[in-house]
């Protein structure tokens, strides 16, 4: 009687236990859901006053007296900063502890964006960006892996698609926000507001991030290193990411020129890029987690296929819109493939290897702008989409080529896992 008494109270015991258990897990995973959404926001509050300007490029240029030009290249000269000083900047600080570190680059963010909404010359503003450029730099490689090392592994994908959710927000609702509010009551109180927005996200950060030495999260190494791959994953971010802004720089022209969209129906297709966008987002981070090589690969397909829809159709509007909606659901499921397959074949520190890649995207961007701008006067609008298919397919080729590359190179071969293969 004694043995079933001691056994049944095992028993129970064993229930509780479990349940506590369980209720605790429960708590972490809210709790880290919750730390990721505050990281959400931070990106989002990047990503706005990255391109803002664009938006405020007139009202800016008169009130500091200067050119248009010169305003302009307050985002050329952000995106070749983050391209450039990204990777050294996360090796310098990779033995800092991730909570600090993201409370850091936030604060300066806060900082450095109150100081923009204030500049009274140029200059200012220009060094204001500059250091908003050096944290952000820091800012979306870390991030994206600490996210990703909040919530179990096996979700660790659509956590970090999570962070870059915010940053495509940024593009469809943050900078359109920003553009009004500054036509409104002047182009300062878009940087306000963003500082503003910037200092709840630090607040959040501060509350609900837990202390997490560098090493000590499932995220901070691949779960296949492997160099070759992760160089492969390299060139096809820079390839699909300049072919794909070796048009949408110069999408305006695209549209006016070729498809003969008048020029105040443009905001409404970039609207339902916008809304293709935020969809693209929401699938491939519901999907990334079953084979990020295989999401990489529809990824390049897409866009293929929409900029050679462009090429080969795009004189008719309502084909270019159809393009449109194929580019709006393939870049956020690259840039969402691409940093889940870092995580899984980063060589050495995901920090580290997630700059590099961050950097092949701001140099994809900055090339395909160049390449676009010099074809524009010699061929035309319309070379820009075929120039930008013929980047994206090679990117294509790559990917699809990478099993044969491994097995020439002796390595163990990573299944595509997506959909529903196993590996």
């Amino acid at each position: 009687m004694s043995r079933k008494a001691v056994g049944g109270k095992g028993v129970r015991g064993k229930g509780v236990d479990g349940k506590g258990a369980g209720l605790r897990s429960g708590r972490r995973n809210l709790s880290g859901a919750a730390a990721v959404g505050a990281l959400a926001v931070a990106a989002f509050c990047y990503g706005s006053t990255e391109t803002l300007p664009i938006g405020l490029l007139q009202l800016v240029a008169a009130d500091l007296q200067t050119s248009q030009t010169a305003v302009g290249m307050l985002v050329t000269g952000y995106g070749l900063m983050v391209a450039v000083v990204s990777v050294p900047l996360t090796l310098v600080v990779g033995r800092v502890d991730r909570r600090r570190l993201m409370l850091v680059v936030l604060a300066v963010f806060v900082a450095a964006t109150a100081v923009t909404a204030v500049a009274n010359s140029y200059w200012v503003l220009l060094a204001a960006r500059i250091t908003t450029a050096l944290a952000h730099a820091v800012f979306w490689p870390v991030a994206v892996v600490v996210a990703a090392g909040l919530l179990a592994p096996e979700i660790r994908g659509r956590a970090a698609a999570f962070v870059f959710t915010g940053g495509s927000l940024a593009v469809v609702l943050g900078v359109p926000a920003g553009t009004w509010l500054g036509q409104q009551v002047g182009w300062r109180w878009s940087f306000a507001v963003l500082s503003v927005l910037g200092t709840l996200a630090l607040a959040a950060t501060a509350a609900l991030l837990p202390a997490t030495p560098p090493g000590e999260s499932h995220a901070d190494t691949a779960t296949a290193p492997d160099r070759r791959r992760y160089l492969l994953l390299v060139a096809v971010t820079v390839l699909t990411v300049a072919g794909t802004f070796t048009f949408f720089t110069y999408i305006t022209a695209f549209l006016t020129e070729v498809s003969g969209v008048p020029e105040h129906a443009i905001s409404v297709l970039l609207l339902v890029n916008g809304v293709a966008d935020i969809i693209g987002l929401a699938c491939a981070g519901a999907l990334v987690d079953r084979g990020p090589r295989a999401m990489l690969g529809v990824a390049a397909a897409l866009l293929t296929a929409a900029l050679a829809m462009l090429y080969v159709a795009g004189t008719t509007p309502v084909m270019a819109a159809g393009a449109l909606v194929l580019l709006g659901l393939g870049l956020p499921a690259l840039a969402t493939a691409m940093q889940a397959r870092v995580l899984e074949t980063a060589p050495g520190s995901t920090d580290v290897a997630s700059a590099g890649t961050s950097a092949g995207f701001n140099l994809g961007i900055g090339g395909g702008a160049l390449l676009g701008g010099l074809l524009l006067p010699v061929a035309g609008a319309r070379s820009t989409a075929l120039a930008g298919a013929v980047l994206t397919a090679a990117a294509l080729a790559i990917v699809l080529g990478e099993p044969a590359i491994a097995k020439r190179s002796g390595l163990k071969e990573l299944p595509a896992r997506w959909p529903g293969c196993s590996g």
